[in-house]
């Protein structure tokens, strides 16, 4: 098994869940305590991950894994070595891509996939964009997109989205200010998880 780095993202008013997730996983912690918003603190992450000698997954303060998260994370990232995979495939947000999603995950269950291919990253719950890609990344950084949104157009590639999500998210209300001032108020969990 190929080593693997963790660091959490959080917010200030969440940093209870933020250190609990951290201390579960020996992850690295980056909280933002003066609401920078989730942008800059996942940039934070992806100059962190560039600086680690290995593989790093980086996940929100609301995900939550499933039973034996590590060794599937491993798996995954195994056979995908080369791709931004995403961890979290979720109902609700953004509404936009979900007719989509449902047509991909009806396909794959016909063709017996585990697993279905975005051009985009529309979470930023839990991912891993590959150790090579992280300069690419932090150089194309947009900060005025959503911190997913920034990350998958940076990096410019197909994304990887497992039928069955590793984390499913904490349906909390958002502490983000989101620049389309829309209010957040769908479901937020995971389609199916592992």
């Amino acid at each position: 098994m190929t080593e693997i780095r963790f660091v959490v993202v959080g917010h200030h008013t969440r940093s209870y869940a933020a250190v609990r997730l951290a201390r579960s996983l020996g992850a690295h912690l980056l909280i933002d305590d003066e609401n920078q918003g989730a942008n800059w603190n996942h940039r934070r992450a992806i100059e962190w991950a560039a600086q680690q000698g290995c593989r790093v997954v980086i996940l929100e303060d609301d995900a939550e894994p499933v039973e034996g998260f590590r060794l599937l994370i491993s798996e995954w990232l195994e056979r995908f070595p080369d791709d931004l995979v995403s961890f979290y495939l979720g109902t609700g947000r953004p509404p936009q891509y979900q007719k989509e999603i449902a047509g991909m995950l009806v396909e794959a269950d016909r063709t017996r996939a585990s697993h279905i291919v975005m051009s985009k990253l529309i979470h930023g719950v839990c991912y891993s964009p590959p150790q090579s890609s992280l300069q690419q990344i932090v150089s194309r950084w947009n900060q005025t997109k959503a911190a997913d949104y920034a990350v998958g157009d940076a990096y410019g590639g197909r994304v990887i989205y497992p039928c069955y999500s590793l984390v499913d998210h904490a349906d909390l209300p958002t502490v983000e200010r989101h620049p389309d001032n829309e209010p957040r108020t769908e479901r937020r969990r995971a389609w199916r998880l592992a």
